[in-house]
């Protein structure tokens, strides 16, 4: 593997690990709600799915 392969295999291992941090914080603020309404119940359930497809991509880089 090359030193560029390198770079950006870890930049974007480092994009995808601020993207599931990102997907986190977003996911606990809705999840302090006491009565989520439909909608926001319906972006929990996007932002889980999201959140396990970018841990899933971080652990084919890693």
């Amino acid at each position: 593997m090359t030193t560029t392969t390198e770079g950006s295999k870890e930049a974007l291992l480092a994009e995808l690990t601020a993207e599931h941090r990102r997907l986190d914080e977003q996911l606990q603020i809705l999840e302090r709600r006491r009565t989520p309404t439909p909608a926001e119940q319906l972006e929990m359930s996007r932002l889980k799915k999201q959140k396990l497809l970018t841990k899933d991509r971080i652990a084919r880089l890693s």
